[in-house]
């Protein structure tokens, strides 16, 4: 009969890097839940590696550019979201090293868990290659991404894109207001109200920041105004 092939090994032909430590690949795998030896130091300089790549991409393509587009696009590349998308393509939930209950929870389908993994692997990938290695990783992870002038309105943030909208139609700025916050002080969710009092509207957003939770509000907001016809 034959053996089914590494889960590990698998992985590093998917990254198209083959460790050369392979106690690294093992350690971006591991949640805190799991073991003392886990990736957040990894995640943390992952994710300035992958900042970097981001960045010098956006610089490339992007050569007339100016700052705040090229800052709000990085940011739009490499956020959870995104980031959950590609650990989903990788295959990450089914390698990922969690305690018992982060696995009775789901904690192998939860979105930060996953961005934070794939960052921890970009950190292993440039501890164990290098610069060069870890930014050609961050290329292939983004080469479907079609980089063009058109995406700096895209990336802008909802809250600033609808603080455009309310200000072109002469209208109040939105008001924020923190309805509750749910969980554990080490992983709490923040319920947030945007109102725009001249439409009479209001609009909830969750998130893992006060922050986040705002542009999810503000996103659900232009959501409402683009369905009023308003």
């Amino acid at each position: 009969m034959k053996a089914a092939p590494d889960p590990l090994q698998a992985l590093q032909a998917r990254l198209q890097h083959r460790f050369a430590d392979p106690a690294l690949l093992q350690r971006a795998l591991t949640h805190r839940s799991f073991s003392a030896d886990h990736n957040e130091r990894l995640e943390f300089l992952g994710d300035s590696v992958l900042g970097l790549g981001v960045a010098h991409m956006l610089y490339q393509a992007l050569g007339s550019g100016a700052e705040g587009d090229l800052s709000r696009l990085r940011a739009q590349l490499v956020r959870q979201d995104s980031l959950h998308r590609l650990a989903l393509d990788l295959g990450l939930p089914a390698l990922l090293r969690l305690g018992d209950g982060e696995m009775r929870s789901g904690g192998e389908r939860r979105p930060s868990i996953l961005a934070d993994a794939l960052e921890a692997i970009i950190g292993a990938v440039y501890l164990d290659g290098g610069h060069a290695v870890a930014d050609a990783l961050v290329r292939r992870l983004f080469e479907q991404v079609e980089i063009s002038p058109a995406m700096s309105a895209a990336a802008k943030d909802a809250k600033t894109a609808l603080q455009e909208w309310l200000q072109g139609r002469k209208m109040a700025l939105p008001a924020y207001e923190v309805m509750r916050v749910l969980g554990a002080a080490h992983r709490q969710t923040f319920e947030v109200r945007c109102r725009v009092a001249e439409k009479g509207l209001e609009a909830l957003g969750q998130g893992a920041s006060r922050r986040a939770a705002e542009q999810a509000a503000a996103t659900a907001m232009l959501q409402l105004l683009q369905r009023t016809g308003t």
